[in-house]
């Protein structure tokens, strides 16, 4: 079955733009680097060249993967979807049902998450238990921090901002 990676047009640009700069700025400088290294002759003690050949490995494993995302990613507009239930791009406001605390998260792509912003994979364990919910349901959740009862308050679309300002 062929893995789809829903995202929004920002996270599709943003790994655009980390293969752009990958090919065209750190796998060149890495190629300098390779060379210069091998200009201080002896391979079998020359540290610069095994550290450049090992970016060069790493750098080539983060293209490849990123191409793979690319390749099976779907973009989405949040802003055209339902959102009377939990779904890709739904701002859902959650309460804590013993201590009454509120959370509030937005459901991304995974290369898109940011949980210090609020913003969360639509793989993560926690979108996982929310997604097709509705406003009054509770969930049973596991979180890192133990389990948890939260009850769905609201579930809206609200504009998604990706950065800290």
């Amino acid at each position: 079955m062929e893995k789809i990676e829903p995202m929004t047009l920002f996270g599709y640009k943003k790994l655009q733009a980390e293969v752009k700069y990958l090919k065209e700025v750190k796998r060149p400088q890495i190629v300098k680097d390779i060379e210069e290294a091998l200009e201080h002759g002896d391979l079998k003690e020359n540290a610069e060249y095994h550290a450049a050949k090992e970016q060069q490995r790493l750098t080539d494993d983060r293209i490849a993967e990123l191409a793979e995302l690319i390749g099976a990613s779907k973009i989405v507009d949040p802003s055209e979807l339902e959102h009377s239930r939990v779904s890709f791009g739904s701002t859902v406001v959650m309460s804590d049902t013993q201590t009454d605390e509120e959370v509030t998260y937005t459901i991304v792509g995974g290369c898109e998450s940011n949980p210090n912003i609020g913003l969360i994979s639509f793989n993560s364990p926690l979108a996982k238990q929310l997604l097709g919910k509705e406003e009054g349901d509770e969930v049973k959740v596991q979180l890192p921090g133990g389990k948890k009862e939260l009850e769905i308050v609201e579930i809206r679309y609200q504009e998604i901002v990706f950065e800290c300002h």
